[in-house]
């Protein structure tokens, strides 16, 4: 074999030898004859082993070019555009493609965008070059050639949507069905050009999976139509990643619709004996016991509220802390309920605790739970906790805008720490830390202190403190 044919069976990418040779001749015409078709088919191999993808999944915003082989799943409209100081009118149309691995938008211009709307169809298999980047619905790919592969096959299904577990960061176009199994409050926001911006989220599950599903402003009003228990459709959403965890993002090209399907959520949860401190996890069970809510205020001044149930499996118990909108939520002795994406945490009494924040979801659960097995009593008594539980989840959790929001201030039922009610004179008291701050406060349940002086405490830590009180202060002498 001569030279280019040794460089082109040492290629490791999907390209015809036809093509290999036309690109080798094209470089050596690009270099002014600097370089021979040996150096020329060099450069090209380089070129092709640093573009060429395993598949979509594998494609990222940050290459510079990529190659890949996609299945037209649906071809867009033609749309014009004005160049900036040009006379002549721009073009633009996406395609979306798929492989085994993921979807993935096209942006094909000016002529290519004129042939694809008059030559393209779903289930043609695409050989493609392009460039990758964080486009306005996700990742796209603004492609530089594109051609038909009569010859090549990939394996995806152009009918109906996609389950949770094939979502892959950077899909577009995205339909799929879902058990709403919980609704979040909307909220507000002021962008950069001075509108106000609103967001709220959905969370669906069905046999694969769960997954959360944010709406941006006209969309938010849907949230309202729907409740847990509903199935509904998700048409044309698109896939971000927020925190490690993959979401369905819903503009305004997409819908949101209630549909007759049949989708059946089945959780994949921890035992509650099996739980260690620092681990997030998905836990179910039965409700033994409820506490009432309880309000308290932030160092912010705004206020907060939380509340307690005692949830067990056939395993064991636990205490769950609900906050935020969660502490609104109409759960009782005897329900069924699936706490996911639960923080767990060091709480009262070195007992462990789940904090269920805003990244959480608690709902109810419909026919039963196999997790829950027949030791768990319903029967509303509390699980020998003969205090009050308001003192749970005294970790560090996240509001509902997302910040640190642990310093749970003066949210006691007992003395009026304000307004130092409390008896003065040494004491010895015994609490958990919810502040670490100036000044450290700490919570027996009944009521909240704060203590004045120098001392190395965490969050959420069991301490007793000895020395003089005066109203809602100890001075300490000593703590341990």
């Amino acid at each position: 074999m001569g030279a280019i044919e040794d460089i082109y069976a040492d290629i490791d990418a999907d390209i015809e030898e036809e093509a290999f040779r036309e690109a080798v001749e094209a470089k050596v015409e690009e270099m002014g004859g600097l370089v021979d078709e040996e150096v020329a088919a060099m450069l090209i191999a380089e070129d092709l082993g640093e573009s060429e993808v395993e598949g979509i999944a594998d494609i990222e915003p940050g290459m510079e070019e990529v190659q890949f082989l996609g299945k037209v799943v649906s071809v867009g409209d033609l749309r014009t555009f004005e160049r900036d100081e040009e006379d002549a009118e721009g073009r633009v149309v996406n395609v979306e493609v798929a492989d085994e691995t993921g979807h993935v938008r096209l942006a094909m211009w000016d002529e290519d965008a004129a042939a694809a709307t008059e030559e393209l169809e779903p289930g043609q298999v695409l050989r493609i070059k392009g460039r990758p980047k964080d486009g306005y619905s996700g990742l796209e790919v603004s492609a530089d050639r594109v051609e038909v592969d009569e010859e090549a096959e990939l394996d995806v299904d152009l009918e109906g949507g996609v389950s949770i577990d094939a979502l892959a960061m950077g899909q577009s176009d995205v339909t799929v069905d879902g058990v709403v199994l919980d609704t979040e409050a909307v909220r507000t926001f002021d962008r950069d050009d001075g509108s106000e911006g609103r967001v709220g989220n959905l969370v669906i599950g069905d046999e694969t999976g769960r997954l959360r599903v944010t709406l941006w402003d006209e969309q938010t009003e849907l949230i309202e139509e729907f409740e847990p228990g509903d199935t509904v459709e998700i048409v044309d959403g698109y896939v971000r990643e927020r925190d490690g965890n993959l979401e369905l993002h819903v503009n305004d090209r997409s819908a949101v619709e209630a549909v007759d399907a049949d989708v059946e959520f089945v959780p994949e949860t921890t035992d509650i004996d099996a739980v260690e401190i620092g681990q997030t996890v998905d836990i179910a069970g039965v409700v033994r016991s409820a506490d009432p809510k309880r309000t308290f205020d932030r160092d912010d001044g705004s206020e907060g509220q939380v509340r307690n149930v005692r949830l067990q499996d056939g395993s064991g118990d636990i205490r769950v802390a609900l906050w935020g909108d969660k502490a609104d939520l109409d759960i009782g002795p005897g329900d069924e309920v699936l706490a996911a994406e639960v923080e767990i945490q060091d709480g009262w009494q070195d007992d462990l605790e789940a904090s269920a924040g805003w990244q959480s979801t608690v709902t109810h659960l419909e026919g039963g739970l196999s997790a829950t097995g027949g030791d768990a009593d319903a029967g509303g008594e509390s699980n020998d906790d003969t205090g009050a539980d308001a003192e749970a989840g005294l970790g560090a959790f996240a509001d509902d805008d997302g910040d640190d929001a642990a310093n749970v201030a003066d949210s006691g039922t007992g003395a009026d720490a304000d307004t130092g009610s409390a008896e003065s004179g040494t004491v010895e008291f015994t609490g958990t830390v919810v502040q670490t701050g100036d000044p450290i406060k700490i919570d027996d349940g009944e009521e909240t202190v704060k203590l004045r002086g120098d001392a190395d405490v965490t969050l959420g830590q069991n301490v007793t403190v000895r020395g003089a009180r005066d109203g809602a202060f100890i001075d300490i002498d000593e703590i341990f």
